[in-house]
């Protein structure tokens, strides 16, 4: 079986990467509150939570520092911004929650894939030292989110 390597990360884009790990969990724990039944409530409260303090923050950096680096024209970052659309959605759709977080989980972390795998790999491939440091210096303050409150998952 072939061993597929590490990808190797630009410093600058590291913090989001980071992000991307919080959001894979995100999407391991909604699995988890299905498979033991936890109330749709309680998960539709985590996805509120977690849209808050990640999703959106990590959405406006990346459309707003990290996708202009490309043309707007782009195919992966349009197919970027068409996910970002589509994840938004899910995340505020209230009139079938349990549906839309299933979604929710599947969209999020292919989502995820796609931009550390094909995404970040291009925009670090073109991206100018300036560039890459006006990012790592947004993110250099970047504090933790605290813990929900709620570990339905444990």
């Amino acid at each position: 079986m072939e061993k597929k390597k590490p990808i190797k990360r630009h410093k600058a884009l590291q913090p989001l990467s980071r992000q991307h790990h919080f959001g894979l969990l995100f999407s391991w724990k909604l699995r988890k509150g299905f498979s033991k039944n936890i109330e749709i409530e309680r998960l539709s409260e985590y996805a509120k939570w977690f849209y808050e303090h990640e999703i959106k923050p990590h959405f406006r950096d990346e459309e707003k520092y990290l996708f202009p680096i490309l043309e707007k024209d782009n195919e992966l970052v349009v197919r970027a911004l068409k996910d970002h659309r589509r994840i938004k959605r899910l995340f505020n759709d209230t009139k079938d929650p349990a549906k839309s977080l299933n979604h929710l989980e599947e969209e999020l972390e292919a989502h995820i894939r796609f931009e550390e795998r094909i995404l970040f790999n291009e925009i670090q491939k073109v991206a100018t030292e300036e560039q890459l440091e006006k990012i790592e210096e947004i993110h250099r303050h970047l504090q933790k989110t605290p813990d929900y409150h709620d570990p339905f998952w444990e």
